[in-house]
């Protein structure tokens, strides 16, 4: 059996494929490079560049595969572009996912498990979130995500398809076997911007709002390690084969640290004092995300083996390095 990755030349979706070669799984990726970049495609995976919003493309992977599940990654992921630019994240994370759930559903795809977003919630006022909360996306990114898991839940309703849309908390870190990373040069993940400003790739980091209701006024979130989650999105996909319902489950390790213990950290790791600027909030960040994640362990015996930030970091500071080299190259 055959497994679509959309966006699987990207950061979380090229783990997954290493996570699929890894299990001697049959992979193909569909991705249009618009931020997905070839070399980080697995060589055993099949590549198909091309656009999910091309549903007759889509078909054709389907039938010529003989696919019988859909992994979807692929989409706009920068919170603070998408208050600027609503329509083209409406266009590119709603419209689009609409096309290729139809392509699913015409071509009987029984299995479909969704990148979702803790956005979803918004500002939330409890913490750790549960699933059961309010869902109150504050940026256009997270509504394009939200309208997503709608399109997926009505549509289980009327079909022969069941889905899993995971939550993602933040997602930070690399390939311990330094194989994938995050490589977009314009990424703002913490983690990311900061690896980057330790190694002299940036002139130290900006610290959105100081402000927050949190202990030291910066924003808290849930990083978990991208290696772990695609673990989870490869439990997720026997869930379904196997049977299981439809659900949405969250993906963080129900711990938060707040941007400045995040930034001390990576200068502890790293061992370089880089400058740290203290700038006004930026539009649509909540104070606080930190996940519940009852539910996935206890759905899918999900147990995450590299849930400590120094780990974390350690990672991406080594993909970071070896990213300095191959553009050096």
């Amino acid at each position: 059996m055959t497994v679509l990755v959309t966006g699987g030349a990207g950061y979380i979706g090229s783990h997954m494929v290493l996570a699929l070669v890894d299990a001697g799984r049959d992979v193909v990726v569909l991705d249009n490079l618009s931020t997905g970049f070839p070399w980080m495609v697995h060589p055993k995976a099949q590549f198909v560049k091309g656009d999910i919003g091309d549903e007759g493309l889509v078909s054709e992977i389907i039938r010529d595969y003989c696919l019988d599940a859909i992994v979807h990654f692929a989409g706009s992921i920068v919170v603070p572009d998408s208050v600027t630019d609503p329509l083209g994240y409406y266009y590119n994370n709603t419209v689009k996912s609409r096309a290729l759930i139809s392509a699913a559903v015409k071509n009987n795809i029984s299995n479909f498990i969704f990148s979702s977003t803790a956005a979803v919630y918004g500002d939330a006022k409890e913490s750790p979130i549960v699933e059961t909360a309010m869902l109150n996306p504050v940026s256009p990114y997270g509504t394009s995500k939200l309208m997503t898991e709608l399109m997926l839940r009505d549509t289980a309703a009327a079909h022969q398809m069941r889905y899993v849309a995971l939550r993602y908390f933040n997602v930070a870190g690399a390939d311990p076997q330094c194989r994938s990373g995050q490589s977009s040069q314009r990424a703002t993940h913490l983690i990311k911007v900061a690896t980057q400003a330790a190694l002299g790739g940036r002139n130290g980091i900006d610290v959105f709002g100081t402000d927050y209701p949190t202990p030291d006024g910066t924003c808290l979130r849930d990083y978990i390690h991208v290696s772990d989650l695609a673990n989870a999105h490869m439990l997720a996909l026997d869930y379904l084969r196997y049977g299981g319902e439809s659900t949405v489950m969250n993906c963080g390790y129900g711990m938060g640290y707040s941007v400045l213990e995040v930034i001390e950290a990576v200068k502890r790791v790293s061992g370089v004092d880089f400058e740290t600027r203290l700038s006004d909030r930026r539009a649509g960040d909540p104070a606080t995300l930190i996940a519940a994640a009852d539910r996935i362990r206890n759905t899918l015996g999900w147990e995450p083996t590299l849930d400590d930030l120094e780990t974390i970091i350690t990672h991406a500071l080594a993909w970071e390095a070896s990213l300095k080299t191959r553009n050096a190259a």
